[in-house]
């Protein structure tokens, strides 16, 4: 019984040759260099994200920070100057913590729930 894309014996040995090397050029192809430029994508938008999301906490921090320090007045000043500091501290901390818990969190997709 003859394969389906034609019978070997119509070929010659270089084409036979030549063939394999395609198909081992393209398997290598497809089985690292096309993985490798999705992970870096996702390296890339992971790393965006991450810095964007660092800026985004300092500036958050710093603006509680600043709010409590200006509009609280004579309240939060002498000895109760500390306070906005460890609100800002606080602040920081609780979202590390949702950023942690969210990395952890199993996706769901629609795959698993087939």
């Amino acid at each position: 019984m003859a394969p389906i894309g034609g019978s070997n014996q119509d070929k010659g040995p270089m084409e036979i040759v030549n063939d394999l090397w395609v198909l081992t050029r393209d398997y290598a192809k497809q089985e690292t260099i096309d993985p490798l430029k999705s992970l870096g994508r996702f390296f890339g938008y992971g790393l965006a994200g991450s810095l964007l999301s660092a800026l985004g906490l300092v500036f958050g921090a710093v603006a509680i920070l600043r709010l409590l320090q200006t509009q609280t007045g004579e309240h939060l000043s002498g000895s109760w100057n500390f306070v906005p500091y460890v609100v800002a501290l606080v602040f920081t901390v609780v979202c590390a913590g949702l950023a942690a818990y969210a990395i952890k969190k199993p996706v769901r997709n629609q795959e698993e729930n087939r």
